[in-house]
């Protein structure tokens, strides 16, 4: 009753910003998950099983911890993740594939266990930390007006009606610009809603095999650039937005949810950072207490997606990429606009921020993990060459 009680309680604000954040993150990383269970010979059921189990992991552990913590915890997928299966994972057989799925989630849930993450976060500057945010969510600034080469009126649109709305009704502003855009859209021609088929996800049981190649090439860095590129900067959102959540608690959960649903095909969980940054900003609510309802609305909205698993890619296919674009970047102006911010206040640590952040923006990679571990490494490195 309590928990009915609370959702109902929410305003439109924190609903509209969760189904954004689950929107945004399932349409613009799908098809690279798709592409992961094609590259190891899954079948159609598999691939089914596989959002099923994603989706019911998401979204169980996202309403929960947000819940329990009453901070916005947002999960996705391991994007990067999956973009290394779909690259490496040539020749692997599917119980292989679920048992490097299994030895990574264990190896996150060791160090949530442990503390080891979160002591090791612990010690970034606070200016660093919004740096590295900044550069990870500048890209999706940039493609809200690079978006506009394609489809310039849809977008301007979108964006006037954005600005009209944070001038007139700040907490519907992003609302109004998705309205826009789907109404833009379907006016258009180009919202294909009648493509979507409905059908119902069945979970397909595979049992964990081992090998070197499924161990040294696919486990160790799936855990790896799931911590580095995902769990770090969905920590640093957190912090950014000036929540203090204990982390190994969160990771221990994420954790031990994907260990029991990997079997099923749930590849990797863990802390969202470009998606749950859309469930933190003022736009969401002017309380950050109450945030956490829009991760609720997005935890909810991803079990909904686990029942349909096999209705994702055709729905997916409904909505053009320009809208998506379009509404990620709009969605994440003030965010951009706070982490900057916060990076250059402190006149001290502004050069490592500001290396930090162009490190992390410029989206070099060295072994497989992405530039926000290596602006991690630039920025403090700087930070300590340059402090007095």
């Amino acid at each position: 009753m309590q928990l009915r009680q609370r959702i109902s309680a929410a305003p439109v604000s924190t609903l509209v910003a969760g189904a954004i954040t689950t929107l945004v993150g399932v349409v613009s990383s799908a098809a690279i998950v798709f592409e992961a269970a094609r590259t190891l010979g899954a079948t159609p059921a598999e691939i089914s099983s596989w959002i099923l189990a994603l989706g019911i992991g998401i979204g169980v552990t996202s309403i929960a911890l947000s819940l329990r913590t009453r901070a916005p915890i947002v999960l996705a997928w391991s994007t990067p993740g999956a973009a290394l299966l779909a690259a490496s994972g040539h020749g692997l057989s599917m119980p292989e594939a679920v048992g490097a799925f299994l030895l990574a989630a264990a190896l996150s849930l060791l160090v949530g266990v442990t503390g080891l993450f979160e002591r090791a976060v612990n010690l970034i500057p606070p200016a660093i930390a919004a740096a590295l945010l900044g550069g990870v969510l500048l890209r999706f600034g940039i493609d809200l007006f690079t978006t506009m080469r394609e489809q310039f009126a849809l977008v301007a649109a979108m964006l006037v009606g954005y600005l009209l709305g944070k001038r007139f009704l700040p907490p519907y502003a992003v609302l109004i610009a998705l309205v826009i855009g789907v109404a833009g859209t379907a006016f258009g021609g180009s919202l294909r809603a009648g493509d979507v088929d409905l059908a119902l996800a069945t979970p397909v049981w595979t049992w964990p095999g081992f090998s070197v190649h499924s161990v040294v090439g696919i486990a160790i860095p799936l855990f790896v650039i799931t911590m580095t590129s995902q769990n770090l900067p969905g920590v640093v959102t957190l912090r950014t937005h000036g929540y203090t959540t204990p982390i190994s608690p969160v990771l221990s959960w994420t954790g031990a949810v994907n260990v029991l649903l990997a079997p099923l095909g749930c590849f990797g969980i863990n802390l969202a950072a470009i998606t749950a940054a859309l469930a933190m900003g003022e736009e969401v609510h002017s309380d950050p207490g109450q945030r956490y309802k829009a991760a609720i609305t997005s935890g909810a909205l991803y079990l909904v997606i686990a029942v349909f698993g096999a209705t994702l890619a055709s729905l997916i296919a409904a909505f053009p990429g320009a809208l998506i674009a379009a509404l990620a970047g709009i969605g994440l102006l003030d965010t951009i606009g706070g982490s900057m911010a916060k990076a250059t206040a402190d006149t001290g640590s502004r050069t490592a921020a500001l290396i930090a952040f162009l490190v992390t923006a410029s989206g070099v990679t060295a072994f497989g993990i992405a530039s926000v571990f290596w602006g991690l490494i630039a920025g403090i490195g700087a930070h300590l060459i340059t402090r007095k």
